[in-house]
């Protein structure tokens, strides 16, 4: 009986998050409190050193990500977290981390309006900023969870993505899910799949990479090879260069890294009800249990309506919407904000099929029966 209570747990979505960090290995977090993500340090401070961890509260967001990117050049599996302020002053060593192919994890529980905003209320704003953010052409990989459970599980492949491509992954939670409270299961690390990186060098420059390959391996730093991390494009032996021609490989190797390997794990979607709809709807995150609520009203009413929802919003599941509007006549995007994937939505679905808008930005959440009431009023 203890052994059940220990595996399932009362847990938020922002404890939980801290949870599959740490089974899927993560032992550094540093960061600077910022509601509402405020709980994942606090549970990382605890957490941590019962495992063998480190936990720094740095003296602000800037240092917060770049000590996280320290204690993973070295080694470790690292995280850091924070809100859409936050979110924004880590933006320029989220771009480093890219171009140096250094592992990390950045959660981002998005909060209400620009500057301060609403601390404590819900929204989805950051959408754009975890796609274009940093500055340059750069991949994104970005996660939304829907619930507890998928904070833990979709933590978990946040940290094997990470490891297993050299590149920072984004968590992008919202406060629905950070603070929502259920059961959740901790499934323990003999039972899950881990990704750890390969640190069996191909050669003994850092950066180097075989004939169809697109990620170097990673041996720490201090260990074993000589290594230079540079913010530059650089060569194979980590060093700046002006060669315009391996600048451009290696920007072009970045952005295919992800994309030849888009369906290896990167790219996750759900869809409900979908098989018979007439009528789709577009969520994420925190806006889903709305949506389902709404679908289950709207089946009872005869009404055919199903759910597409990206787990991986970057790299958006472009290819699988496409077909799936085809049967459509109607596509609704639901989101806390004014309309960040719906310009994505429009810009894929190219007017084939209708697609409509239910977005909120004044901090209350969207109700499964203004969802409910939409589906109607265009019906009627």
């Amino acid at each position: 009986m203890a052994n059940e209570q220990k595996r399932f747990q009362l847990l938020q979505g922002n404890e939980a998050c801290v949870e599959g960090a740490i089974a899927a290995g993560m032992r550094f977090y540093s960061g600077y409190p910022i509601t509402p993500s405020t709980e994942i340090a606090e549970r990382s401070a605890v957490r941590l050193p019962q495992v063998g961890g480190k936990f720094m509260q740095m003296e602000d967001e800037i240092a917060g990500i770049a000590a996280a990117l320290g204690a993973s050049v070295a080694g470790m599996k690292a995280m850091t977290a924070t809100s859409g302020p936050g979110f924004s002053l880590k933006q320029e060593n989220i771009g480093y981390a890219t171009i140096a192919e250094i592992p990390i994890v950045i959660v981002d529980v998005m909060r209400s309006g620009p500057s301060t905003g609403l601390p404590t209320s819900p929204s989805q704003g950051d959408v754009m900023q975890a796609k274009w953010g940093t500055h340059g052409d750069h991949p994104v990989i970005a996660i939304c969870p829907c619930s507890v459970q998928d904070t833990y599980n979709q933590t978990v492949r946040a940290f094997n993505l990470a490891e297993r491509f050299r590149t920072p992954v984004i968590l992008l939670m919202d406060e629905i899910v950070g603070h929502m409270r259920e059961g959740c299961e901790l499934i323990p690390t003999e039972e899950l799949e881990i990704h750890n990186r390969n640190t069996n060098m191909i050669s003994s420059m850092p950066y180097a990479f075989g004939e169809g390959q697109y990620v170097p391996h990673m041996t720490s730093f201090g260990k074993g090879n000589l290594y230079n991390i540079t913010g530059l494009f650089h060569d194979a032996a980590g060093f700046p260069t002006n060669d315009n021609k391996i600048a451009g490989e290696e920007g072009s190797r970045l952005m295919e890294k992800i994309k030849v390997y888009k369906y290896s794990g990167i790219l996750e979607f759900e869809e409900e009800e979908m098989e018979d709809a007439e009528i789709g709807i577009v969520c994420y995150g925190g806006t889903t249990r709305a949506v389902q609520g709404a679908i289950e009203m709207a089946r009872e009413e005869g009404y055919k309506v199903g759910m597409f929802r990206p787990v991986t919003l970057w790299p958006f599941p472009e290819h699988e919407l496409v077909e799936r509007a085809k049967q459509l006549k109607r596509l609704i995007v639901v989101e806390h904000n004014y309309g960040q994937v719906l310009l994505t939505v429009e810009g894929i679905i190219k007017g084939d099929t209708k697609v409509e808008f239910i977005g909120k930005v004044n901090g209350t959440t969207i109700s499964p029966k203004e969802i409910f009431r939409k589906i109607v009023e265009e019906e009627e």
